[in-house]
């Protein structure tokens, strides 16, 4: 029996096939890969080892953080803080850019994370994740400021999320289609099991929270209710719904066997355009949706053309099969 690919192998061999690629950014996902596996082995002992529960304190949002939240968080950035690669990074748990330490040299690139998605499930055992993104540092050499990771998501030059489920997983893109490794525990290495993965165009199963219908703008109520119409209504075809409540598995689910996900912008708080935040979720989902073929929008805008103007802004998410995705944004130029 042989191994398979595993996720260094293929770095290093995509790094020769592709121009611009270079060594520190395959040493940098591969030091990004050894966070994710200790934070999978933390979800995966939870109550065993006490780290279930919420933390009592709340991030940057307000959020209630989860133990594994900060325990995820911490793991990465003392994961990849004296690596070298890096100018800096910044958490959707941290109100500003991570200090890194004095007498590392300062890298060209950045690195933007959700450290645990989907956290608010951990005590019920639902999948969660870590999603990342990878930019290039303005000037290499200094350390970043906050206004260097203010990039539209088209600027990444690599997203990705590691998925703690049933198994393990990190599935990524560097802008040259999107690719599955699923974590071989008895070797502690990620092996290639999903090559190029495809979001077909057309799709019968969606993704959204639907308690929320009464607060969607007309143009989404308008969708989803077509759709639950099913052969009835205008579509002519039934329609599944599928909600996991962890953006990181709902949009794996898509990847495997298409669909739509969407978190729209809703009506009951105005200040807030969005739930998902746009550089720590949405775009380097939408990266991901995009180079498998689908689409990603927030209804008026593609995704990844959005200009950032703060660490912690939130957008409207639609993404996944890219007619559905166009069907949404037809109805919202409609009004």
């Amino acid at each position: 029996m042989q191994i398979g690919t595993t996720l260094s192998q293929f770095i290093i061999e995509e790094t020769r096939l592709y121009p611009g690629a270079t060594g520190d950014f395959a040493a940098l996902l591969n030091d990004l890969t050894v966070a994710c596996k200790f934070i999978a082995a933390q979800v995966q002992r939870g109550a065993l080892v006490g780290a279930l529960g919420s933390a009592g304190t709340d991030n940057v949002q307000g959020e209630v953080q989860k133990k594994l939240d900060i325990i995820s968080n911490d793991a990465i950035l003392h994961a990849m803080d004296w690596t070298g690669h890096l100018a800096g990074m910044v958490s959707e748990e941290m109100d500003a850019p991570y200090v890194l330490p004095a007498g590392i040299p300062r890298g060209k690139y950045l690195l933007l994370f959700d450290p645990l998605d989907g956290s608010s499930n951990i005590d019920v055992g639902i999948s969660v994740g870590t999603i990342f993104s990878v930019l290039r540092a303005p000037v290499a050499g200094r350390d970043a400021v906050a206004a260097d990771f203010l990039q539209p998501g088209v600027e990444q030059v690599a997203a990705g999320y590691a998925l703690y489920g049933s198994s393990n997983m990190l599935v990524y893109s560097t802008g040259y289609g999107v690719n599955g490794f699923t974590l071989e525990p008895s070797i502690g290495e990620y092996v290639l099991t999903h090559t190029q993965m495809r979001i077909p165009e057309d799709t019968s199963e969606y993704a959204i929270n639907a308690s929320n219908h009464r607060h969607w703008q007309a143009p989404v109520r308008r969708y989803i209710d077509e759709l639950t119409q099913g052969r009835e209504g205008p579509r002519g075809r039934d329609f599944n719904m599928r909600w996991v409540g962890s953006m990181v598995a709902d949009v794996h689910r898509l990847l495997c066997r298409g669909g739509i996900f969407l978190y729209p912008f809703d009506t009951r708080d105005p200040a807030k355009p969005g739930k998902l935040r746009l550089l720590y979720e949405a775009n380097p989902m939408a990266f991901l949706v995009e180079q498998a073929g689908g689409a990603a929008s927030t209804g008026l805008q593609r995704i990844l053309d959005i200009e950032p103007e703060a660490l912690h802004q939130r957008v409207p998410v639609i993404l996944g099969a890219k007619k559905e995705v166009e069907r949404v944004v037809a109805y919202h130029q409609e009004g």
